[in-house]
């Protein structure tokens, strides 16, 4: 499915490459094929956290298996960029159903809204400070792994 966002910035890349209406044709087509297998990624994902009774949501199971696979050389990078580019610029639309149904229970949030809120504030910066620590150990290690391939590098230009 594209909104008439997502489809008003494949028409104008498709009209700067000059590839026409077939060229949309294709883009959108590797856009949902790329979306689908991260779709069917996840689902794997999730089948396997229901049969094994893992404590853990089927998507980090899935993010976790999509990273191995692109690590292992299974799946590369372009394989997914376009699906995985689409779903990001209009993931705001994912969150409607959310928010749709808070408004449905007001009278909680006047209850108990300011729990609610620190619960909220407090999962965020946990998950920001994850993310941070996260980012900063995947760069490490980028740049370790860079750093001994220069060193291998040298080392058989040596020898």
């Amino acid at each position: 499915m594209t909104t008439p966002n997502t489809t008003a910035k494949v028409s104008a890349s498709a009209a700067r490459n000059g590839d026409g209406v077939a060229g949309l044709g294709r883009r959108i087509g590797r856009i949902a094929a790329q979306a689908a297998l991260l779709a069917g990624v996840w689902y794997a994902a999730d089948a396997l956290t229901r049969v094994t009774h893992l404590p853990v949501p089927g998507g980090v199971v899935g993010l976790v298996l999509l990273l191995a696979l692109l690590l292992c050389g299974g799946v590369t990078p372009r394989w997914v960029k376009a699906g995985a580019d689409w779903l990001l610029s209009d993931m705001l639309l994912f969150f409607i159903p959310a928010a749709v149904a808070a408004v449905k229970y007001g009278g909680l949030f006047r209850a108990d809204g300011w729990r609610l809120a620190l619960v909220v504030v407090g999962g965020t910066l946990m998950v920001m400070v994850a993310v941070a620590f996260a980012v900063e150990q995947a760069a490490r290690l980028e740049r370790w792994l860079a750093l001994r391939r220069v060193r291998n590098t040298r080392h058989l230009a040596r020898a």
